[in-house]
């Protein structure tokens, strides 16, 4: 038989996209903690965030996003208002895609839209919250100025006292200094909290992402960042 019609009549090979596939089910899964997962669904394969739909303004008044505000975070994420493919000759993981779907749904008692946005733009970066970490509040003066003997903390006059001074009474100026704390207390409490509300959203995602089973290559493990950024000063 010749080489010609051993390839008519022999058993066809096997296609690359079934022997892929058949490759693939064999490996190990790539075990991530849920801030990997996110910066390697987002950073590393560039998924979408497709978030849902603005609600119709007549029919709910006064009620979710404004359509100016969810088109601005789409184009910031790189995202598009209709479905479907979103890359031309790129492919993006599909695991990535669950994760990405995953963060869409972020429940209103979360953030809902805002938190979801906010995890995939951090995500996107490879960045923590800015917890502020050893961040202590100091007295110090609202102005400085500097002259020829260097800088001195800025003054202003708050009334006038009658002394007496070399034998005679004088008005004099009494002036006092406005001071504030740098940083504020409350900046250094709004950033422990951001912090808490995005650790509150990872700790659902991972579990999401574990209960749910929907992800093929990839294996969301235990791990979490911090839960009391104060711990980590």
């Amino acid at each position: 038989m010749s080489q010609f019609d051993r390839k008519l009549h022999g058993h066809p090979p096997a296609s690359p996209r079934k022997e892929w596939l058949q490759s693939r089910s064999g490996r190990p899964k790539r075990v991530m903690t849920v801030q990997q997962a996110l910066e390697w669904a987002f950073r590393t394969e560039c998924a979408q965030l497709e978030l849902p739909e603005p609600p119709d303004p007549e029919r709910d008044q006064g009620f979710g996003f404004g359509l100016e505000y969810v088109l601005m975070q789409r184009a910031a994420l790189g995202c598009k208002i209709d479905g479907g493919r979103y890359k031309l000759g790129d492919y993006t993981h599909e695991d990535a895609e669950v994760i990405a779907a995953t963060v869409a749904g972020m429940p209103d008692d979360l953030g809902g839209k805002r938190m979801a946005i906010r995890v995939a733009e951090l995500a996107r970066a490879g960045m923590t919250p800015d917890w502020m970490p050893g961040a202590v509040p100091r007295c110090v003066p609202v102005d400085m100025k500097r002259n020829r003997y260097g800088d001195r903390a800025v003054t202003v006059v708050v009334g006038n006292e009658r002394v007496w001074s070399r034998g005679k009474w004088r008005t004099v100026e009494v002036r006092t200094c406005p001071v504030t704390y740098q940083p504020h207390p409350k900046q250094i409490e709004a950033a422990r909290r951001g912090y808490c509300e995005w650790w509150k959203a990872l700790f659902w995602l991972k579990k999401g992402l574990q209960v749910g089973e929907m992800l093929r290559e990839v294996e969301v493990a235990e791990g979490m960042p911090k839960a009391n950024p104060g711990t980590l000063i």
